[in-house]
């Protein structure tokens, strides 16, 4: 066989079973090419369900004469240039295929008229190699693509259309998605010759909150919280539906990101995860919800039909859509509303999350930012509203804001409360942390700006109070993890990791009686055991609950991971479950370990692996505040004397 070089039209009907799958698809690239031209105003008119005419109309910029038969060649577009364009896509549009793609499959003439010009020029596409003739048309500013007999030259294609109304349905579908994400714009959507659906711009939040309910149903809109947070360059909002009312089916999930509609699977699952144990299993979430990032922070040339992108900072992303979502249900079941006062007040029904929000509401995921600076944390609010009201956008750190979540039920009008809980809780939501929210450190605070001891040569300085007592002073570190220190006429050599996992097994202690905090995994893993552990797991599925993971035995010989402890949420999963496994002694152990064994295992993977005289400094800190008076004797049971009698003798 030898190699050719495809024909033109050829190429571009292989090009268009990934572009055109449908009608539906058709409309799709149309619009997007008219919201890409600037247009206030779109008409949609369908025709047999899009099979026998598709015609798009609007007053966007227009295509000049020149460039008629340019824009329906393939790859041909003035959207971008270069590559550095590519990776910083704005436009809805960039590959340059979608017109020539469809006038491949189907008759097409294209008539455009710009502003500066004085008449209107009409391009048509057809026969064997795609010619394309242009003559005088009259027609006022913008572009009508008129699109007739869909695969007349494809009969295979012809036979997998289904019939008119569904066709038609997946049009007004995806009219739908697009009029959620560009509320300036004004749609019309005709289906032979009559008017289906008209869309109005929307400039206010009641105007939006109109057509929300014109494409979602009344009923989702006074069920919705709305949520709106921003931080380090993302800006998630829109509408979540209370638990209450959920879908058997998911045909209200709307997720956007830079106002391109998506069907990603890392939003869905962020999503999904945020309603976990509040939905029925078989039950759905709905939605309309925006992302906006930097185009640069996300690739969207990775799906032929663009309904899926891709992250540059993928866990970063879905922890900061999972964390937002998450707290605003629980701010959502946390109060109610007393209707005959408009005030909120603590809901009975929801005492327990009341509780677990006043008390300690940090069992979200905080989001992650591998270079996140601790310096640099944000402070934020959070404001608890109806849609009647609008409070005052909270003021913070780096003009960092979250406008709170809002109840946008029509029917309730009360007050906006700030409640100063929340208000820290979501404040933590947005701060990097190095260590868990919730299990933190007996008074443990960063204070390496002010550790002023230096080795000089090799020996502590004791100038300051911080480092010593009136009868214990620390004298010199030794790599990777020992103190020196002079106690009373004594000198000792003390364990840091022995005091560290003091304070560790102190830490777990104290919050042993409650569920420990978990970390959903963006994808659960995978890990090849033994049939042991594998057993193992199976029979203490429920400590491990207790513990923040979610594990189940697959079989003998594998084991899968949805969530970890959000305490070791900076360490690898499987090297700690391989850890975890090991300071359990599963494989020498038949027994029921006690819960001290669990604590203490899970105090030894919590170790920080750094060794630095800094680090000592800092435990030896943390240990005199936590044990106060029982200081001197935790520092005699970690520690050994050091024998001098037998050094002096020789030097003598």
């Amino acid at each position: 066989m030898t190699i050719a070089i495809l024909p033109a039209r050829l190429a571009n009907q292989i090009a268009a079973g990934e572009v055109v799958e449908r009608p539906a698809s058709v409309v799709k690239e149309l619009v997007e090419n008219s919201i890409d031209a600037g247009a206030t105003t779109i008409k949609i008119d369908i025709e047999k369900g899009g099979a026998k005419r598709i015609r798009i109309s609007d007053d966007g910029k227009g295509i000049a004469k020149d460039e008629l038969a340019l824009a329906l060649s393939r790859h041909a577009t003035s959207k971008i240039k270069d590559l550095d364009d590519l990776e910083a896509i704005s436009s809805l549009g960039f590959r340059g295929e979608a017109l020539a793609s469809i006038s491949s499959v189907a008759r097409l003439t294209l008539t455009s008229k710009p502003e500066l010009q004085t008449s209107a020029w009409q391009a048509n596409a057809e026969g064997r190699d795609m010619a394309v003739s242009i003559k005088p048309a009259a027609h006022p500013k913008g572009t009508t693509i008129d699109v007739s007999d869909l695969f007349f030259n494809t009969p295979a294609r012809r036979k997998f259309l289904r019939t008119e109304k569904t066709e038609f349905a997946h049009i007004e579908e995806v009219i739908k998605r697009i009029a959620l994400a560009h509320f300036d714009i004004s749609f019309v959507l005709s289906h032979n010759h009559k008017v289906i659906k008209q869309f109005r711009a929307a400039n206010s939040s009641i105007q939006r909150s109109k057509r929300v309910a014109q494409v979602c149903g009344q009923k989702f809109i006074d069920n919705a919280i709305e949520v709106d947070c921003e931080h380090d360059g993302l800006h998630l909002h829109g509408w979540i539906a209370q638990p209450s009312f959920y879908r058997n089916q998911n045909d209200l999930s709307y997720s956007y990101v830079n106002e391109r509609m998506m069907r990603d699977k890392l939003i869905n699952h962020a999503i999904r995860q945020a309603y976990a144990d509040l939905l029925p299993s078989d039950a759905y979430p709905a939605f309309v919800l925006f992302l906006k990032l930097d185009f640069r922070d996300v690739d969207v040339n990775v799906h032929p039909a663009k309904h899926e992108v891709r992250f540059h900072q993928g866990r970063y992303v879905h922890d900061f859509i999972y964390s937002v979502c998450n707290q605003a249900l629980k701010n959502e079941l946390a109060f109610d509303v007393d209707h005959s006062t408009g005030e909120i007040s603590p809901s009975d029904i929801n005492h327990e999350a009341q509780h677990q929000l006043v008390d300690h509401d940090t069992s979200f995921v905080t989001p992650l930012r591998a270079s996140a600076d601790v310096s640099q944390q944000a402070h934020t609010a959070t404001n608890i509203q109806s849609s009647g009201n609008s409070a005052e956008r909270a003021s913070n750190h780096e003009n960092l804001r979250a406008n709170g979540y809002a109840s946008s039920a029509n029917t309730h009008h009360y007050s906006p409360k700030i409640n100063p809980q929340a208000s820290k809780a979501y404040s933590d939501l947005m701060t990097p942390l190095a260590i868990d929210s919730q299990i933190t450190e007996p008074e443990l605070i960063q204070e390496n700006n002010r550790i002023s001891a230096q080795v000089a040569p090799a020996v502590l300085s004791a100038s300051t109070e911080d480092e010593m007592t009136e009868t214990t002073k620390v004298l010199f570190w030794q790599a990777p993890d020992y103190l020196l220190f002079q106690q009373q006429q004594s000198l000792r050599v003390l364990s840091v990791k022995k005091i560290e996992l003091l304070l560790k097994l102190q830490t777990i202690k104290q919050r042993w009686h409650e569920k420990l905090v978990s970390q959903p995994l963006l994808l659960p893993i995978k890990i090849s055991v033994s049939e042991k552990v594998a057993k193992f797991v199976q029979l203490n599925a429920e400590q491990f609950q207790h513990i923040g993971m979610d594990i189940q035995s697959l079989n003998n010989q594998k084991v899968q991971i949805r969530q970890f402890p959000a305490l070791l949420r900076n360490k690898d999963v499987t090297h700690s479950f391989d850890r975890l496994i090991k300071q359990l002694d599963v494989e020498s152990h038949d027994g029921v370990h006690a819960d001290i064994d669990w604590q203490m295992a899970l105090a030894a993977l919590m170790l920080s692996e750094e060794s630095s005289q800094a680090h000592a400094l800092q435990i030896w800190r943390n240990a005199q505040r936590h044990f106060n008076c029982q200081f001197e004797q935790q520092l005699r049971l970690n520690s050994v004397a050091l024998d001098l009698t037998s050094s002096i003798n020789e030097l003598t």
